[in-house]
C-alpha cells in the first residue's frame, strides 16, 4: 500500500469510536481537554509497542495457530468488559472527584486495541523492516496523535454542552455500555 493510501486508511480506522477513543473522550468530558492532552503520548506509546509485538514476535505465531488468534481476541474483549466495569463503577460513585482515565489505563488500553492488529498486519507493507517502515509510522504517529486530539475536543465539548443537563454519570455509564458493545463485536468476529 503507498503511502497517501496508508494515511487515508489509518486516519479512517482512528477516526472510528474505539476503546482508546472512548476513553479519551470520557477524560475529557470529566476532566477537560488540557487534562486530558496529557494522555495522547500513553495512546502513541501503546499502539508503537504492539505493532512491534504483533509484527515481530507474535505474528508468525499467530499465523500458525488459529487457536492463539482466538484467545488473543478473547483476552481482549475481556479486557474490554473489564474497563467498562470500572467505568459503570465510577459512574456509581458521586462526588468523588477521582479520574478513573490514566495514563496506564491508556496505554494498556490501546495495546489491546483491535486497531493495532489492523495496522499490524494489514495496513502496514509488508517484508518491511523498521528503518523502512519510518514514513509509514512518522504518518501513523502524527495521525494518531491528531485523532485522539479530536477525540478529546469532542469529549470537551459534551462537557460544556451538556453541563447542568446530564452529570458525569451518565458519561461514565455511556462509554461503559460502548466498551461492552465494541467487546461483543470483537467476540462475535472472532468466533465467526
Amino acid at each position: 500500500m503507498d503511502l497517501f493510501a496508508f494515511s487515508l486508511a489509518a486516519l479512517s480506522l482512528l477516526a472510528t469510536p474505539g476503546p482508546t477513543n472512548t476513553l479519551l473522550a470520557t477524560s475529557a468530558a470529566a476532566a477537560g481537554a488540557r487534562r486530558s492532552l496529557r494522555l495522547l503520548p500513553a495512546e502513541l506509546a501503546g499502539y508503537f509497542v504492539s505493532i512491534l509485538i504483533l509484527r515481530g514476535l507474535l505474528g508468525p505465531i499467530i499465523a500458525a495457530s488459529p487457536v492463539l488468534k482466538l484467545a488473543l481476541h478473547a483476552a481482549v474483549a475481556l479486557y474490554l468488559v473489564y474497563l467498562a466495569a470500572m467505568l459503570w463503577q465510577h459512574g456509581s460513585r458521586e462526588g468523588d472527584g477521582g479520574r478513573p482515565i490514566t495514563l496506564l489505563r491508556i496505554f494498556l488500553t490501546t495495546l489491546l486495541n483491535p486497531k493495532a492488529v489492523i495496522f499490524a498486519f494489514t495496513l502496514l507493507p509488508d517484508g518491511l523492516g523498521l528503518l523502512e517502515l519510518r514514513p509509514w509510522l512518522t504518518v501513523l504517529a502524527v495521525e494518531i496523535a491528531a485523532a485522539g486530539g479530536c477525540w478529546i475536543v469532542l469529549g470537551s465539548a459534551l462537557r460544556r454542552g451538556f453541563s447542568g443537563v446530564l452529570g458525569p454519570r451518565v458519561g461514565y455509564r455511556l462509554s461503559a455500555t460502548i466498551l461492552v458493545l465494541l467487546a461483543g463485536l470483537l467476540g462475535v468476529h472472532a468466533l465467526a
